[in-house]
């Protein structure tokens, strides 16, 4: 079972939008950081958006004001919208949490697959 699947990305032309979804499965009992990360080739791996189990947000300067990050705690899902999309922000979007399942004492992280997201100018 994998623990953390992504959907949304896709292909879509600059100053568009699009919502990530990121769900979690297992016996989970809380969830505290879930956030978004992205990796275009060649480059480091980044923080875009991040949200803690109170609600919480941090997002990198590069995105603030255009990207939103939210999470349904009763769905186990964190959401990124992305509005206002520039050709920079195209990169492998991945997903991450710190999830604590039952029979743990302590949270594990778990990363998504990852989807690709491309911006055309």
């Amino acid at each position: 079972q994998v623990p953390l699947v992504e959907s949304g990305g896709g292909l879509v032309q600059a100053g568009g939008s699009l919502r990530l979804s990121c769900a979690a499965s297992g016996r989970i009992l809380s969830i505290n950081a879930m956030a978004w990360y992205r990796q275009a080739p060649g480059k480091q791996r980044e923080c875009v958006a991040r949200i803690i189990e109170g609600g919480g947000t941090n997002y990198a300067d590069s995105v603030k004001g255009r990207f939103a990050i939210s999470r349904d705690n009763a769905k186990n899902t964190v959401y990124l919208q992305m509005n206002s999309l520039k050709p920079e922000d195209t990169a492998n979007y991945l997903c991450y949490a710190a999830i604590l399942y039952s029979g743990y004492s302590y949270p594990t992280s778990h990363w998504g697959q990852g989807t690709q997201v491309t911006v055309s100018s």
